[in-house]
């Protein structure tokens, strides 16, 4: 790899950094930004940006999705991170992948560098969670398509701001696929169908409860020598809030945007409880291991989240929707009704994150409406409130947090330097921003 893959560890303002992202974006506007695909069968070629596990296992998807997609640009803050996803997806899928040293960027720029390709019609963003706010931005305002893992904020400011990029993505007649691949799983389509039908009546109440093993084993250990604070916690992105959003925001979404899909809407207030007893260790950062947050749905409906990751205990993951005629059971296998109307899916199956990515490809081609962006902004912010209420120990309301909080989790500057960590929240201690 030559030296336009050298990473580039300049210091920039949050303000500049922003800016920067969003001037990429305006300049990057080109033929072939709107390009028209005819009966198929035109090439759709890709921009990956941020190389991970999740962004080379979501790219490799969508590489193998759909005959004619290619993957040709490549970006990411750290270079040995782009160095393997680049070998893996070339080792797998060697027709597909036509980047080029030039085409793979490393450093602060390297979403600008991306979606400013011409040849780039779609972009899968798979960084921290912290930036896609500012790289839908980019990416939206080049003229690209976008796929993005969620959560998509971190924070009630990144959410507003997804929200506006997803309104641009209609004017400019731009596709928006978020990674809730749950909402493509045939046995829950089927039953979220039946509730909306009414086979269980009106809704009257829920539970949402996920319980699994505590991430121990996850990411590098230990820090090592000239790694700066900030590289250090983009390594260990998934226990750093401002970068993950807690396991709440990070995982846990997918059940959260379950409930709010089978209600048919968010909560309209909530209040959270929740603490940090098993990962405690330096490494682990400042998220909690354990949440319970109360939901209030339109007409007063509550529903009940319990959600943790701690080793050796109990295991769960499943959501009921309680409804005057009966419930409906739902998880990552089953889809059950009891009641007036019993139902227990037995129908086809396919596998769910190919689907998705079929469907964008499929939209894209046929010049078909597909926008996501503001469903899961609002999926995202349902489980941000509930985090936040249960660092502060406050009920929020949902258009207190939605229109007036001005809580904000980036850093000062993104630049490879000091980063003091920020304390691990303390209900009835931490102010409500």
């Amino acid at each position: 790899m030559d030296k336009s893959i050298t990473e580039k560890r300049a210091g920039l303002s949050r303000r500049d950094f922003v800016k920067a992202s969003a001037a990429a974006g305006l300049a990057a506007v080109a033929p072939g930004a709107s390009r028209v695909y005819a009966a198929g069968s035109d090439k759709i070629r890709v921009g990956l940006i941020g190389c991970g596990g999740r962004g080379t296992h979501d790219t490799g998807n969508c590489l193998k999705c759909a005959e004619n997609v290619e993957l040709v640009a490549m970006g990411d803050l750290l270079e040995d991170r782009l160095r393997s996803s680049r070998a893996r997806l070339t080792k797998t899928q060697p027709d597909k992948v036509k980047v080029s040293d030039e085409t793979c960027f490393v450093g602060w720029d390297a979403c600008d560098k991306v979606v400013s390709l011409p040849q780039v019609d779609l972009v899968v963003l798979t960084t921290p969670p912290h930036f896609r706010p500012m790289q839908l931005k980019a990416a939206i305002e080049a003229g690209k398509h976008v796929f993005m893992e969620k959560p998509v904020a971190v924070d009630p400011v990144g959410v507003r701001s997804v929200i506006a990029s997803s309104e641009l993505a209609d004017q400019k007649n731009l596709t928006i696929l978020a990674g809730t691949q749950m909402r493509k799983i045939a046995h829950l389509m089927e039953g979220v169908r039946r509730i909306h039908d009414g086979q269980i009546g009106s809704l009257a109440g829920g539970q949402c409860v996920r319980i699994g093993g505590g991430m121990t084993s996850w990411g590098p250990r230990p820090r090592q020598a000239g790694w700066s604070d900030m590289e250090w916690q983009l390594r260990r992105w998934l226990f750093m809030t401002w970068l993950s959003g807690d396991f709440i925001a990070e995982m846990h979404v997918h059940n959260l945007d379950i409930v709010n899909w089978a209600f048919g809407s968010h909560p309209v207030q909530c209040i959270g409880m929740g603490g940090r007893q098993v990962r405690t260790a330096p490494e682990f950062g400042n998220v909690y291991d354990h949440f319970a947050v109360e939901y209030e749905y339109p007409n007063g409906v509550r529903v009940e989240y319990m959600g943790a990751q701690t080793d050796r205990v109990s295991d769960r993951n499943d959501q009921w929707i309680v409804g005057t005629r009966g419930k409906a059971y739902l998880d990552f296998a089953n889809a059950i009704i009891e009641g007036d109307n019993p139902f227990r899916y037995d129908g086809p199956s396919w596998n769910p994150e190919l689907k998705q990515h079929a469907d964008q490809i499929s939209a894209i081609r046929e010049n078909k409406r597909l926008n996501e962006g503001k469903r899961i902004a609002e999926s995202s912010l349902t489980s941000i409130m509930g985090r936040m209420s249960a660092y502060t120990g406050r009920a929020l309301k949902w258009d207190w947090a939605m229109k007036a909080s001005k809580l904000d989790l980036s850093p000062e500057k993104y630049e490879f330097g000091p980063l003091e960590m920020r304390p691990v929240a303390i209900p009835g201690q931490t102010p409500l921003v």
